[in-house]
């Protein structure tokens, strides 16, 4: 007998082994043909996985998150069959799930084309009405290498030849196709309908460019038609939003070969750059920080200290002079530490908090960088806490109270907050870990946030809660970051004499709100699709006249907004004003006034808003207040 508890708590009693589909099946039909997966005591299979003794079982269907992964990695498998149907030379190698669809990498003997991708697609539906099962076979690994060496799938034959002799492995075949995978997979190729392919892009052989460039073409796979159309909705804005694209339109950076991943910042860039910066530093003012500055090279002796060199000896700049190896530093937080132990510090002195814009270097990948989101060199708004553990509490609220309103300054109202647990790679005992994650968790909790855990995503020195931001579009960019550390104090030897005379340890809090200020402000421009708020704004009015005769009383408009230290440029050129206001709405400017001669004569102003809204005429005066009250509130 073998009994199947549902997630409902109920008992299923079945007098032999029983497949999960039989399981759906005997809960009722429709279950039964929506049922795509089981997860059996909390591991996914397929539907056709026989349950040999008592288990609990859920049935996955493509309203599950497993169930959407199910249907992905099923298209990826469904456009390699594609694929080997209308390119029969072309060699499959892998093709795993990815956020939002999947991918699979192709050897061919020529690039596919965007008419090969359509074809492809076509093949692919054409596939999924036949509605052909999917079927899992295990072989012995030499008998399966034997089986795809036999059938020219030499990538395949290599991947199994990495697996130990005298394995079992796992085959799905559809038609006339036949994988090597782990699955699970969707009982038919019919439960997939919802697809499209993207792109196609170059990626070499695991990784490696020493071995063959392949041809990934990318997919994407959702539930229903209306999930598909929302994402392909959602990519066309993102197109649009593109910080690349804005930057070069508006003017404001460029990303230069000479100096690959470093950003080159134009005037009205490093405009936005400082109204960041400068904010921010009211932040630390106005939040009990000191600002520091550390150097930019430091002995990879404190490197190695702390831990960073072993770990990120890979993704460090290294440099060396009179027989000492120096490094670019990734990070801010070892120097500080350095600061720190400056003096002897007491129990009096703590919390100290120290805040710097630091510049760090990492030397990430080429093939990783993206515009300003993904760079080499880059500035933190970054801080650390040094506390004693009884401070950690009030120190973690009052930080998640801090970050809220300066997302909400800059328009982020919706954030998901995580706390990242212990990785697998780490230093520190247990003791200290359960101690640190449960601090955090108590932090998040006694400032009403709900969230999730995030298992094994901590930092190596300890856990962290990640403040993860969701834009106008529902993408999803994780920005701030309070980090819990017990351990580098104790491997840099920072210490404060307590009440009662002992040297004691510091706890360190390590922090950001925007973090990377490069990203931050990729992620600024296509949040608002270069339609940055007034107080950010490079240039925040534009006056413009009509004739050559109000060019004077465009110069006084000028002078008495730029003493209200507002951003302000003219438009006195010889164009006729239509011309005037359509460049310079392209240029997204939050406001424009026109000037003739009506306006000269009564010491106004014509105001027209960004998005083409005629406001009308209004005096200097009253437009001067409209423009400094919108500044003062962030709208």
């Amino acid at each position: 007998m073998v009994q199947i508890t549902l997630p409902d708590g109920s008992l299923r009693e079945f007098p032999t082994p029983v497949t999960v589909a039989e399981v759906a099946n005997s809960i009722g039909s429709g279950l039964a043909k929506a049922a795509l997966a089981g997860k059996v005591d909390g591991q996914v299979v397929d539907t056709s996985y026989t349950i040999q003794k008592n288990a609990n079982l859920a049935i996955i269907t493509a309203k599950d998150a497993e169930g959407l992964d199910v249907i992905r990695h099923s298209t990826a498998h469904l456009l390699a069959y594609a694929v080997k149907e209308l390119f029969p030379e072309a060699q499959v190698t892998i093709g795993p799930v990815i956020e939002n669809g999947f991918y699979y990498d192709f050897s061919y003997s020529r690039p596919f084309t965007p008419e090969d991708l359509i074809e492809i697609e076509k093949r692919m539906t054409l596939l999924a009405n036949k509605d052909e099962p999917v079927l899992r076979q295990v072989l012995p690994r030499d008998e399966a290498m034997s089986y795809f060496k036999k059938i020219g799938e030499n990538y395949k034959a290599e991947i199994i030849s990495s697996i130990p002799a005298g394995e079992d492995v796992s085959l799905y075949s559809e038609g006339a196709f036949t994988d090597l995978c782990r699955g699970p997979h969707v009982p038919s190729t019919g439960k997939l309908k919802h697809f499209k392919l993207m792109k196609v892009a170059g990626a070499y052989w695991r990784g490696d460019h020493r071995n063959e460039m392949l041809q990934r073409v990318y997919g994407t796979a959702w539930s229903t038609k209306d999930e598909l159309q929302q994402y392909l909705t959602m990519l066309e804005e993102a197109e649009k939003r593109d910080h690349r694209k804005l930057g070069r339109e508006l003017d404001l950076f460029h990303i230069d070969d000479h100096a690959p991943g470093l950003v080159f910042w134009h005037p009205k860039g490093w405009t936005i750059w400082q109204m960041v910066e400068q904010y921010m530093r009211q932040v630390y003012r106005d939040n009990g920080y000191l600002e520091v500055k550390g150097p930019q090279i430091i002995d990879k002796t404190l490197w190695k200290k702390t831990g960073h060199w072993d770990k990120y000896r890979d993704n460090m700049f290294t440099t060396e002079s009179e027989k000492r190896d120096y490094a670019l530093k990734p990070m801010n937080c070892p120097g500080h530490i350095l600061i720190y132990k400056q003096g002897i510090k007491s129990y009096r002195d703590l919390p100290l908090r120290l805040g710097e814009f630091g510049q760090c270097h990492r030397n990430e990948p080429s093939g990783g960088l993206h515009g300003i989101m993904r760079v080499r060199g880059f500035t933190q708004d970054d801080g650390h806490i040094f506390c004693t553990e009884d401070h950690i509490l009030s120190e973690c609220v009052n930080y998640t109270t801090l970050l809220q309103k300066v997302y909400k300054d800059f328009g982020f109202n919706n954030i998901i907050y995580k706390v990242a647990t212990r990785p697998e790679n780490r230093i520190g005992s247990d003791a200290i870990w359960d101690k640190a994650e449960h601090a955090l968790i108590e932090s998040l909790r006694a400032s009403g946030c709900e969230f999730e855990i995030s298992p094994g995503d901590g930092a190596f020195y300890g856990p962290k809660i990640e403040y993860t931001l969701k834009d106008a579009i529902g993408r999803h960019w994780q920005c701030g970051t309070m980090q819990l550390d017990f351990s580098m104090p104790e491997r840099l030897d920072a210490e404060y004499v307590a009440e009662d005379g002992s040297r004691q340890r510091p706890v360190m809090l390590h922090r950001a709100i925007v973090g990377s200020l490069e990203r931050f402000i990729g992620i600024l421009i296509e949040e608002h699709a270069g339609s940055l708020p007034v107080w950010l704004a490079p240039t925040q009015v534009i006056v413009c006249n009509i004739t050559d005769s109000q060019a004077d009383y465009v110069q006084f408009v000028a002078n008495k907004l730029k003493n209200q230290g507002l951003r302000v440029e003219l438009d006195l050129r010889n164009e006729k004003i239509t011309y005037k206001i359509r460049e310079h709405s392209l240029q997204k400017l939050p406001y424009i006034l026109v000037v003739g001669d009506k306006e000269k004569a009564a010491g106004s102003v014509a105001v027209r808003a960004r998005g083409h809204k005629d406001l009308g005429v209004m005096s200097l005066e009253d437009f001067s207040q409209k423009i400094v009250s919108d500044v003062a509130s962030k709208c």
